[in-house]
């Protein structure tokens, strides 16, 4: 972990947490083997990335790490005042953290999982927050006694204060005072007096200034209050004291739940931490398997920052066993502590900067070898210190779940026996199945690799045209060294360069002129499959964007057409409505035609028969005795008017209520007569039944209608009918009852009676009538 910086990257997201809990559980974090917890750790990290890209981060402000005064309370210690006070801050950050997660469960499941872990002590915090103040002090509310106490010790001190005043204040005391005012020392309150006037003013010495001229004394005349001063003070603080010896024993009383409360806080600070760090690398979550095998896609070194080239990389299903090589500066030993420290950030649970659908494999064993061949000389301590690490490696490497990196391996001794021991080493760990990634500068090993099953040779890409790193990795090509084209571009003479050329058998010039043969046309298809790649990329964009486009229409066409029906079908349903409106109101106004039609033929019948009352009688005596023995309904014939009618009842012992036809009229017995048999039968054929149905109405029709409680279409209805009644029973007046309310049934009946041609006048009722309630009515 120290050769690949896993150190540094702790320190990253040390740096991330906002707590000293998370702080510590950065720390300590280490490389799980369990895939369980791996999968876990790395879904934590996505739902705490996904709070950061909400820009609804929750605050940690206020969590201290109070694992240590917990410890104390519980073995029954008094804790200090700023000590409660970092317990109280706690434990309300506490309580908000977790009701943040809590109430987004569904959102992050996982981090809610582990606030249900943290417990809330509301009556704990309501208490501490009743007995300390925002700076620790304890408040006089923290108990009567505290109160008690206080308020007499203010009251004392304001006393002692006056005393002094009235001394500093007295004639003649301005010259012997170095100043007018009051200090305390000791806990006392003096005043400071000159030296050479120490014994103007009676009292206790207390303190000197450090030039000695000025001398602070207690006069007698405050000594015995401020003794009682003291004393109050003492019981003051011992009070205090047994309240913080209160307060803490409820601490204690929870320190096991608190414990697991501050584990569990600590966990969401380090996940949030762990969130906050695969933002600011660009990082994603890899996928995990146990076989073995890891492909990073367009990985970063996360030290590297901006400067990092990604690079492709994989290794354990087509080869197991890599071997890089390339010029020095190009990149080896990057890609290799890049493939080290992505492996220990996943298995640690960090997303790691590589694109998604990168897979790391889980390892039980991580070892790897890295020396600084640019900067360390070699020699042969330096080749026996590598060779005892490497041998430590052999001896722990185990098979498919084992990663080994080693960075020159063979370098530091004779190039000959370095490269063999060098291929002896591969070969032993390529037959167990480890996982092995080796950079080289040793030409063997690239025919090695190339002749061998299961091993593969990659290089570090090398301009020839510039002579500099581009420091990407090119999977299946071994590399050039380029020494010589590097030496030339560093200032090396080309005479000595040509020199070491003619030095180098025609073998290995061929070689390397084949491998940069081979590298450029790599290179070359490398540059038309990424022309390919962004024209196939292109293509399936505009793809996209034409499906998208198509479906957008599509559901614009399906949304118009919706809408259209929608439309067409309200207008349908409007037009019937108003279709049906008309045919109502159609059929009311030939209901009232036929109405008024009736009642006009009715009037145009009184006002005949009034017409034949008002004519003299045709002949015959107008008077005679009069009648005896009437009964209601018999048939009289009336003397001064010509006309038969139907008795009602009588009235007093001379007169009778005769009706005819739609009127009543009271007469006396001696202008009636009987009518004959016949007369009485024609009488009740012929205007029997207008007369049976006025009586009917008049004595049935009331002379008021209420109205109270009705709708206006069911009021107007029964309003017409009743109008109908009064007419037939020859009533002139009526009141209508429709109450005041809103005034909306009242407004509607006046309208209605205004419309009315049977109405001679309309009127609401006077006070005694009923007010505004009531509507009085008089008909034609």
């Amino acid at each position: 972990m120290r050769l690949l910086e896993f150190d540094k990257i702790l320190a990253r997201l040390a740096h991330e947490t906002g707590s000293p809990l998370g702080r510590a559980e950065a720390e300590k974090l280490r490389p799980h083997t369990d895939r369980g917890w791996i999968a876990a750790a790395l879904r934590l990290t996505t739902e705490a990335r996904r709070i950061w890209e909400e820009a609804d981060p929750p605050s940690l402000a206020g969590l201290h790490d109070i694992s240590g005064e917990v410890a104390r309370a519980g073995r029954g210690a008094t804790l200090g005042p700023e000590e409660l006070l970092r317990v109280a801050s706690t434990l309300g950050a506490g309580r908000r953290l977790r009701g943040f997660f809590l109430a987004r469960r569904e959102r992050y499941p996982g981090l809610a999982a582990i606030a249900e872990r943290c417990a809330v002590f509301p009556a704990l915090e309501a208490e501490l927050a009743r007995c300390l103040g925002p700076e620790g002090e304890v408040r006089d509310e923290a108990s009567p006694e505290l109160r008690r106490l206080r308020s007499l010790k203010r009251t004392l001190q304001n006393r002692v204060q006056e005393r002094l005043e009235a001394i500093l204040h007295a004639g003649g005391s301005q010259r012997y005072l170095q100043e007018a005012l009051v200090t305390i020392r000791n806990g006392r309150y003096v005043i400071p007096v000159k030296q050479e006037f120490q014994s103007m003013v009676p009292g206790l010495v207390h303190d000197r200034s450090s030039s000695g001229a000025t001398v602070f004394i207690e006069p007698m005349a405050v000594v015995e209050l401020n003794n009682e001063l003291r004393a109050l003070s003492a019981a003051e603080e011992e009070e205090i004291r047994r309240i913080l010896a209160a307060l803490s024993g409820m601490v204690g009383e929870v320190a096991s739940e608190m414990a697991t409360t501050l584990a569990a806080l600590g966990e969401l600070d380090l996940a949030l931490a762990k969130g906050r760090l695969s933002r600011r690398l660009d990082a994603t979550e890899p996928e995990l398997n146990e076989e073995g095998w890891l492909e990073f896609r367009r990985a970063r070194h996360p030290l590297l920052g901006q400067t990092a080239v990604p690079i492709d990389v994989r290794l354990g299903r087509d080869f197991h066993t890599l071997v890089i090589t390339g010029p020095n500066t190009g990149g080896k030993t990057v890609a290799l502590k890049t493939i080290g420290l992505l492996t220990l950030m996943a298995q640690a649970g960090l997303h790691i900067p590589a694109a998604a659908g990168s897979t790391v494999g889980i390892f039980t064993e991580v070892a790897c070898d890295i020396g600084d061949e640019q900067s360390i000389e070699q020699n042969l301590s330096t080749f026996s210190s590598h060779l005892t690490r490497i041998v430590g490696i052999l001896e722990r490497a185990s098979g498919p779940r084992s990663l080994v990196l080693l960075d020159e391996l063979g370098a530091g001794t004779d190039p000959g026996e370095g490269a063999a021991l060098a291929m002896a080493i591969l070969e032993y760990l390529h037959g167990l199945g480890v996982r092995t990634v080796a950079p080289t500068h040793y030409g063997d090993l690239k025919l090695f690799a190339y002749r061998t099953p299961g091993m593969s040779n990659a290089a570090v890409e090398f301009d020839a045209l510039s002579l500099r790193p581009t420091y990407r990795l090119l999977l299946g090509l071994p590399g050039q060294s380029n020494a010589l084209a590097i030496a030339g571009r560093l200032g090396l003479s080309p005479e000595i360069i040509a020199r070491a050329e003619g030095f180098l058998h025609r073998g290995q010039k061929d070689f390397e002129s084949l491998l940069g043969s081979i590298a450029e046309d790599a290179r070359a298809a490398r540059e038309a499959r990424r022309a390919a790649e962004e024209a196939h990329a292109a293509w399936e964009r505009a793809r996209r964007e034409y499906e998208a486009e198509l479906t957008r229409l599509k559901e614009e066409r399906a949304s118009i057409l919706r809408n259209a029906r929608e439309e067409a079908r309200e207008i349908l349903r409007r037009t019937r409505r108003e279709a049906e409106e008309l045919f109502r109101q159609l059929e009311e106004a030939e209901e009232e035609k036929r109405r008024r039609m009736a009642l006009e033929a009715l009037r145009e019948e009184t006002r005949a028969q009034l017409l034949a009352l008002s004519e003299p009688p045709p002949s015959g005596e107008t008077t005679g005795p009069p009648l005896r023995d009437l009964k209601s309904g018999e048939t009289v014939f009336v003397r001064s008017l010509g006309r038969h009618g139907l008795v009602v009842g009588q009235v007093g012992p001379d007169q009778a209520l005769v009706q005819l036809g739609v009127m009543k009229i009271t007469l006396p017995l001696t202008d009636l007569a009987r009518a004959a048999a016949k007369e009485e039968k024609e009488e009740k054929s012929s205007g029997g039944n207008s007369g049976e149905l006025g009586r009917t109405k008049a004595t049935v029709v009331s002379p008021e209608l209420d109205l109270r409680g009705m709708k206006v279409e069911e009021a107007l209805l029964a309003l017409d009918k009743y109008l109908d009644d009064l007419c037939l029973a020859g009533l002139g007046r009526a009141r209508l009852i429709h109450g005041k309310g809103t005034g909306a049934l009242r407004t509607a009946i006046g309208e209605y009676l205004r419309r009315d041609r049977r109405i001679k006048s309309a009127r609401l009722g006077e006070p005694g009538e009923g007010g505004a309630g009531v509507t009085v009515v008089e008909l034609v």
